[in-house]
């Protein structure tokens, strides 16, 4: 009897222990799993809150280290909206993409040396050129910087007119992955003379020192150009249509023109490129300014503009601060229906029209946001002695039923 109980005791203390190490191997493999979750998110937000590390040897506003910042916010808002699904942890909408308390302890840092200089430029033309072409590009992209010099960019006369160009470029931000790039740049300097290089980082909040260091060369080393063009490396110039207006305008008498954007608004969403918080701009409207892709000025609104870049503080945003100066000179730019800075729209009415058709181009000045070799495409395409635009792509009369018509027609002679 003795021996029975002992058995079964022993059988019940067994199975009591396998139901503990089951139960406890359960619980053991739910708790890790948000643990696991949360583990395996910190790396995907870690980056977008540290500092660049490859800091610039002079202090100036930081960004995120990010290379590409125009496909840098679909994936913030794609991890941010998996990160809320996925925990019940709060998070901010984003983790801000710029500095903004380090951009304002240095804002009043904007005098950066010029590191590549091309003095000469406009001194090749008795009397100084009519236009000068001003792009301002990025170390890395050599190949857009080529095609604008093989295309729209030549240098040389275009309908009579000396054409020169300068390319408007900062130092690099990620200086690991080009190595080489000063070696690489002064050779590209020395064969083409058209670059212009200063030491400061270049990013997209660093635009607005590219713009006041240029105003700056042009007033010093271009001082007898007739007119400037100033644009991105990503556009398509009909450069002939930009002469021909330019000649009806005289360089001494104050000129800015292109897609001009009125009463727009700071944007105070957090996630936006173009974010800015309400203790750097407090005003609801920003001052009227030109779209980046492309503007004229004359000589003498460039020495304006360089003289009242030194008194306006510096904005992050450069197409707004140099609105901001506009503004300190008492001047309205003129917008003007050629620049397509947002590119060319379809028609609604006409979903079959295909815009990139050269005829569209024909009597445009500045269309933005082109691949390269789309503007080596469109470039030949209209200097071909075979393109012909006679035909217009539009309505030539009003539109009229057609059963109206015929009623219209029948009636008439008994009238």
């Amino acid at each position: 009897m003795r021996v029975r109980l002992k058995g079964d005791a022993i059988c019940t203390l067994f199975l009591l222990v396998a139901l503990c190490s089951l139960l406890y191997s359960q619980l053991e493999h739910l708790v890790p799993v948000g643990n696991k979750e949360l583990t395996q998110k910190k790396p995907s937000i870690t980056p977008k809150i540290l500092s660049d590390p490859g800091a610039p040897w002079r202090p100036i506003p930081a960004e995120a280290t990010v290379p590409r910042p125009q496909v840098t916010p679909i994936v913030r808002r794609t991890e941010v909206a998996n990160n809320r699904v996925q925990t019940t942890t709060p998070r901010p909408l984003t983790d801000p993409a710029f500095n903004f308390k380090h951009y304002l302890l240095n804002k009043d840092n904007r005098n950066f040396n010029l590191l590549i200089n091309q003095p000469k430029k406009c001194r090749k033309t008795p009397g100084g050129p009519f236009l000068l072409i001003a792009i301002k590009s990025v170390v890395e992209d050599f190949d857009r910087r080529e095609i604008v010099r093989k295309t729209w960019g030549r240098e040389g006369l275009v309908n009579g007119e000396q054409i020169q160009r300068v390319f408007l470029l900062g130092t690099p931000k990620n200086r690991t992955v080009l190595a080489t790039w000063e070696t690489l740049i002064h050779q590209e300097s020395q064969t083409y003379r058209d670059i212009l290089l200063w030491d400061f980082m270049d990013t997209f909040f660093n635009l607005t020192l590219k713009e006041i260091h240029f105003l700056n060369w042009a007033a010093e080393f271009c001082h007898n150009v007739k007119f400037i063009f100033k644009g991105d490396a990503d556009v398509f110039v009909n450069v002939e249509n930009i002469v021909d207006f330019l000649k009806r305008h005289d360089p001494t008498e104050d000129l800015f023109v292109g897609d001009i954007i009125y009463n727009a608004r700071p944007i105070r969403v957090r996630k936006s490129k173009y974010y800015i918080p309400e203790t750097m701009y407090g005003l609801s409207i920003y001052p009227a300014y030109a779209g980046g892709g492309g503007f004229l000025l004359s000589s003498r609104t460039m020495r304006k503009l360089s003289r009242a870049c030194r008194e306006v503080e510096l904005f992050p945003i450069d197409d707004v601060f140099l609105g901001m100066c506009l503004q300190r000179i008492n001047l309205k730019p003129i917008l003007h229906e050629g620049f397509k800075t947002f590119g060319i729209v379809k028609p609604s009415a006409a979903p079959h029209l295909q815009t990139f058709d050269p005829c569209f181009y024909k009597d445009l000045m500045v269309v933005h946001s082109l691949k390269v070799a789309e503007i080596w495409l469109m470039w030949n395409l209209l200097h071909s002695p075979r393109l012909s635009c006679t035909q217009k792509k539009q309505v030539k009369k009003p539109f009229q039923w057609k059963k109206k018509a015929q009623i219209t027609t029948q009636a008439s002679p008994l009238g």
